[in-house]
């Protein structure tokens, strides 16, 4: 059986995939770039927002809530703990679990980054009204779990 080939391709501005990644690029880059002022890289603002979240954790949750492998979540905490804002401490529970949490600096450092992240999304979404910001949120946790995404991005 002979197979056919298409004799015209779709559009590039017809994908949806494509103005997804459109928009992305230019939100996350713009993101990288106000919190490189800070100096602190995406990964680690997910990080920091996830302590800060849980106040003590174990590596293993952090490994969980970040989706890294074991290595990639250990050079993010020694790059936060060679910056003062993050460190490791023997778990209660077992002396071979790590349990870690922001230090001061950490602390006080997530509530601002929050507002760059909040005032990045003002700057892309803030046009758009509620109904319709909510709206793309949903749409956005819909594809998540109907695709039963975990990773969460941090780059």
């Amino acid at each position: 059986m002979k197979k056919t080939i298409p004799t015209d391709a779709s559009a590039l501005e017809n994908h949806i995939g494509f103005w997804l990644r459109f928009v992305s690029n230019q939100v996350s880059g713009r993101f990288e770039n106000l919190l490189a002022a800070h100096d602190v890289k995406v990964t680690e603002w997910v990080a920091l927002r996830v302590l800060y979240q849980r106040k003590h954790t174990t590596h293993a949750e952090l490994i969980d809530a970040l989706g890294m492998t074991k290595g990639a979540a250990s050079k993010v905490i020694t790059k936060l703990e060679s910056k003062g804002l993050a460190e490791r401490s023997p778990a209660k529970d077992s002396a071979r679990e790590q349990e870690l949490c922001l230090t001061k600096a950490g602390n006080e450092l997530v509530p601002i980054l929050a507002a760059v992240a909040d005032e990045n999304d003002a700057h892309f979404f803030g046009h758009l009204s509620e109904n319709q910001r909510q709206g793309l949120i949903n749409l956005m946790k819909d594809l998540v779990s109907h695709h039963q995404l975990k990773q969460i991005p941090t780059e």
